[in-house]
């Protein structure tokens, strides 16, 4: 079924002719007739051009940039690669790993990658890529001054450089078979180099399939479709606006008034109703988003682990999946690795961990305390409904001594001004494809220097583990190192993963869709301008 639904989907596309489906459908086993019927009704849906797509997300900020290395949130991450800019690779609708602006690539030792560019693609300005662009565009991240969110997990790479016009090659400190998934980072948007090595951050030059108009940072983002986009059958929309709204509500009543086309996270208490509304349509898809609830460890009492086991064991992760999610979602077990990943831990590896406030009172005695005051704080672009689910956590901790005072802090500003800065927050992560990414990006000493460290987390086994495992070709081995990897963070990193929360949708019927979608972000992977059209 899976190949099925590729073939479909390319052939949707317009990158296989029916002839091809109908033949490779048949080499699977599906029947004549059958394959022709599927072919046929696959035609029937294919994609309309036209029209603007009016969208409302969270996650932006006043404080935002076109510079990639800056993104933080899914409103740059859907304007950035979803319409200004490529990667190397991406995921796509099935969530594997597929090329973009490399046509392919190949290593004989995991160490040294080779990168083939595809040929014939253009900037926005008619430029050719070449390889040149590629490279000053890595670089950008790499390096003791750079500011990159991206510096953890490109920091592997210790050289890079052009061969020819249409090839990259890039020597990393050690092998890592999972490499080519980090080129689809959202930080990795290629941009054009300037003659001094540079690239052009703030243009918003790129070779996707939307073209810049305006940008109105944490307010509105105008693009029109790239007339020379190098992909087929992809920019369905003449245009696209797309709007920072951060309030459910407002987002909400902007899709039943028909002023907006497609919106993110409606209201998970009344999403049934929602989708009850005619014209109407809501859907969830489910990956390794997370939420979390961070505490920097070099301030005191979350530099004490037994306070942060306190307070592990005194949230009621059961109350918030049913009370807060409504369960449109599963529960977290303080471990960033995700259901979709290869290497999670079972429940028989690492147990789930449950309410206890018996272990929350061992916990406070062994830090020699009777209670503790502490605050955190919370928006809902840290994750909808951040401060009534903190106040669940409020009422189960204070049995044991624990008393947390809720802060709701403003939206606009969040990730920059609360988030690395209030010593407990709410947060969140999309999650990443692979361990090596999630672990390297925000968990190892690196995370730190960047700045995407949310605990300052720093296990010397840890970072024994980190090369290693990324290097380990024997699968099980690999495992096993993934697996203590979780336990250490389990039980040692002053950081509490209550849940793995869905990323919910809500759309007019007008906008149309593939079958399958991807996961690894909200909006199909945050590339909907590129792959959804209206019906």
């Amino acid at each position: 079924m899976k190949e099925i639904n590729q073939l479909k989907e390319r052939l949707s596309q317009g990158r296989i002719t029916r002839r091809d489906f109908i033949r490779s459908a048949i080499a699977l086993g599906v029947a004549l007739p059958t394959a022709t019927s599927l072919s046929s009704a696959v035609l029937a849906a294919t994609p309309n051009k036209g029209g603007m797509l009016r969208q409302a997300l969270t996650g932006g900020a006043s404080s935002d940039s076109l510079d990639p290395a800056t993104y933080l949130d899914s409103y740059m991450i859907n304007v950035g690669i979803g319409q200004l800019r490529n990667n190397l690779t991406e995921i796509d609708e099935n969530n594997q790993l597929i090329p973009e602006l490399a046509e392919s690539w190949d290593s004989s030792d995991g160490q040294t990658w080779v990168f083939e560019l595809r040929q014939g693609v253009e900037f926005h300005n008619g430029r050719s890529l070449k390889a040149n662009d590629v490279v000053a565009s890595i670089q950008h991240h790499l390096g003791e001054d750079t500011k990159s969110a991206a510096k953890g997990i490109v920091a592997q790479i210790t050289d890079i450089m052009a061969h020819g016009d249409h090839q990259v090659m890039m020597v990393l400190e050690g092998p890592n078979a999972d490499f080519p998934y980090l080129m689809s980072d959202y930080h990795l948007g290629i941009c054009p180099a300037n003659d001094d090595g540079t690239i052009d951050t703030q243009s918003g030059l790129g070779t996707g399939g939307y073209k810049l108009e305006s940008f109105d940072p944490g307010v509105r983002t105008l693009t029109v479709r790239n007339p020379n986009y190098w992909k087929a059958g992809r920019a369905h929309f003449d245009s696209v606006e797309t709007l920072f709204i951060s309030d459910t509500g407002a987002r909400e009543n902007g899709l039943m008034s028909d002023e907006l086309d497609v919106i993110t996270s409606p209201a998970a208490a009344t999403a049934g109703r929602l989708a009850k509304r005619p014209g109407i349509e809501v859907f969830y898809t489910h990956g390794n988003q997370h939420c979390t609830l961070p505490m920097l460890n070099n301030v005191s009492p979350f530099n004490d682990n037994n306070v942060v086991m306190a307070l592990k064991h005194a949230i009621d992760r059961q109350e918030w999946l049913e009370k807060i999610w409504f369960g449109y979602a599963s529960l977290g077990n303080d471990i960033p690795i995700g259901p979709a990943n290869r290497y999670r831990a079972t429940n028989e590896e690492i147990p789930q961990r449950d309410y206890d406030l018996d272990k929350a009172k061992y916990y406070m005695k062994q830090a020699g305390r009777t209670s503790v005051d502490l605050t955190i704080s919370t928006a809902d672009t840290a994750f909808q409904n951040s401060d009534d689910a903190c106040v669940l956590f409020q009422e189960t901790a204070r049995p044991a001594g624990i008393n947390i005072e809720v802060v709701r802090k403003p939206d606009d500003g969040y990730w920059s001004n609360v988030w690395l800065v209030d010593p407990w927050c709410a947060s969140y992560w999309g999650g990443r494809p692979t361990e090596d990414w999630m672990f390297s990006q925000v968990y190892s000493k690196n995370a730190i220097d960047t700045g995407w460290s949310e605990t300052f987390f720093n296990n010397p086994r840890f970072e024994e583990l980190l090369p290693q495992a990324r290097a380990e070709l024997d699968d099980a081995k690999r495992r096993d190192m993934y697996v203590e990897m979780q336990r250490i963070v389990h039980n040692n990193c002053s950081v509490i993963i209550p849940i793995f929360s869905a990323y919910g949708h809500a759309s007019s019927d007008k906008v149309k869709h593939s079958e399958n979608m991807a996961s690894n972000w909200e909006f199909d992977g945050n590339k909907n301008a590129e792959r959804w059209w209206f019906g």
